[in-house]
């Protein structure tokens, strides 16, 4: 759940008359997307314009093998980003969506049936922060949901770390799955500086599963009776770096709900993210489950037992 975006991209520097390509993109959907090539039925609630780009998204998603039957269609803008190609994952995006549509998702478009009966819901600190309509829906369906799964996502042009760390205080106890990054979220939304301390913080608030993303050298999990380095897998390709962290979360999600343990679950999810960075944009390049698997196998590292490494 969360707000779908217009992707304007560039890999010039923004100036007039500068060539750019239109996609389809926002966490929500990059996280659907890898979901669902990771095997998971998917849906996406979502808000959309009840115009033609509505139509033209909704096809995407479609597209995207996600379903589009929870979809809503308002009369509204659609939210847009402007993003020119970000090898180092170091630039910040320029948003046009304040008062957009998807901003306007509220609890009564969270159906309790539907949402108790998924196997997960996933959603993040962006529609947290769109919106208190649309936080007070993620607030509702984290309180349905069998296993609720929370990237904070902060990004500081769309919300204070006060609000954020307010939103993931409050949702963190009724979480099954939370993924935060090491180090620009752990410090800003949790205060601690290493992703062993941030991990023991959220168990100590109550939740579940934590994988603590630590950019290139790789995720630190800690659960019940798990306590394991996932260390990076080196990408082919490295040409943009939107959408990584998404593609993460969503195989992650996907490989839980479908049975796989969580170190193995998160070695997928480091896969997937690993390969999508070889595409433009956050849907440019979404890897099968064939490719992932294929990818994860011929990593040369494995899985370490135990706490994080020194230097992370």
């Amino acid at each position: 759940m969360g707000e779908i975006l217009v992707e304007v991209a560039t890999d010039l520097p923004f100036a007039h008359g500068v060539p750019a390509r239109l996609g389809i993109s926002g966490d929500a959907l990059n996280v659907a997307a890898a979901a669902a090539a990771a095997g998971a039925s998917v849906g996406l609630l979502s808000v959309l314009t009840d115009d033609e780009l509505g139509s033209a998204i909704a096809a995407r998603i479609a597209e995207l093998g996600i379903s589009t039957d929870l979809l809503k269609f308002r009369r509204g803008q659609q939210g847009v980003y402007l993003v020119h190609s970000d090898p180092d994952g170091e630039r910040e995006f320029s948003y046009a969506r304040n008062g957009s549509v998807g901003s306007t998702l509220g609890p009564d478009d969270v159906d309790s049936e539907v949402f108790a009966a998924a196997g997960a819901v996933v959603a993040g600190g962006i529609a947290c922060a769109i919106s208190a309509t649309s936080r007070a829906a993620v607030v509702k369906a984290a309180s349905l949901a069998k296993r609720f799964v929370y990237d904070p996502n902060y990004r500081p042009r769309l919300t204070t770390a006060e609000a954020a760390t307010a939103a993931l205080t409050e949702l963190a106890p009724h979480a099954f799955l939370v993924t935060p990054s090491f180090p620009g979220e752990t410090s800003a939304l949790l205060g601690v500086s290493s992703a062993g301390e941030a991990a023991a913080k959220l168990r100590s608030l109550g939740t579940a599963h934590v994988a603590v993303t630590c950019g290139a050298k790789g995720v630190q999990l800690e659960s019940d009776g798990v306590s394991a380095w996932i260390p990076a897998i080196p990408a082919p390709a490295v040409v943009d770096q939107t959408g990584a962290g998404d593609a993460f979360v969503g195989t992650l999600t996907a490989r839980l709900v479908l049975g796989d343990d969580f170190p193995t679950a998160a070695r997928y999810g480091v896969a997937a993210s690993s390969l999508v960075v070889g595409g433009k944009g956050g849907t440019g390049l979404i890897p099968t489950f064939q490719q992932t698997r294929a990818h994860a196998a011929a990593g040369s590292a494995d899985v370490t037992e135990g706490a994080v490494p020194s230097n992370a």
